[in-house]
């Protein structure tokens, strides 16, 4: 019977609840994160938190192990240094909620990125969060959807006020 140390499970348990984490990503953000102090990271947590982004900053051998096999098993050759990684199931939200905030503080550094089993560099995570996101995107949609049926329905009117116009008229001049 082998028995585990606490270490051990406790390490376990992280890599389960990370994968837990990140399974249902569209698009995960490596980054360097060189400094950054207790404000600086609480400002970036809830910045990613706003818009549905999961933050982590974990142990590198941890999410080797965690992605290891995985779809993400590519996000490896990021994983040096003092690493942390945005995700969210819209992909375009991670990248513009990390790229919005290196912008603003140059101790977040994005390094490179996976969006499902494609690798991505940081020229292409910038690239990225320049997009709509899904949410903007839906909301063009309806509106594009909606403009020709109200234009529909001016058209439909448009004659009926007319005729309206024309009798108004006629009513006048006979009177």
């Amino acid at each position: 019977m082998t028995t585990h140390s606490p270490n051990r499970i406790a390490k376990e348990q992280r890599v389960t609840t990370f994968d837990e984490a990140i399974k249902d990503s569209g698009l995960i953000v490596v980054a360097h994160q060189l400094g950054l102090n207790a404000d600086q990271t609480r400002n970036l947590r809830v910045e990613m938190f706003k818009n549905n982004v999961g933050f982590k900053v974990e142990k590198n051998k941890l999410v080797k192990h965690a992605i290891k096999g995985t779809k993400f098993a590519g996000l490896e050759k990021f994983l040096t240094g003092p690493t942390a990684l945005a995700f969210s199931k819209d992909p375009i939200a991670a990248a513009k909620s990390a790229v919005e905030f290196a912008k603003k503080n140059d101790k977040l550094k994005i390094v490179g990125g996976i969006m499902g089993d494609q690798i991505l560099e940081a020229a292409q995570i910038t690239a990225l969060a320049s997009l709509p996101s899904l949410d903007q995107l839906r909301g063009r949609l309806c509106g594009l959807l909606q403009a020709p049926a109200t234009k529909i329905a001016g058209i439909l009117q448009a004659p009926a006020g007319q005729l309206a116009r024309v009798l108004s008229a006629r009513g006048r001049q006979e009177a």
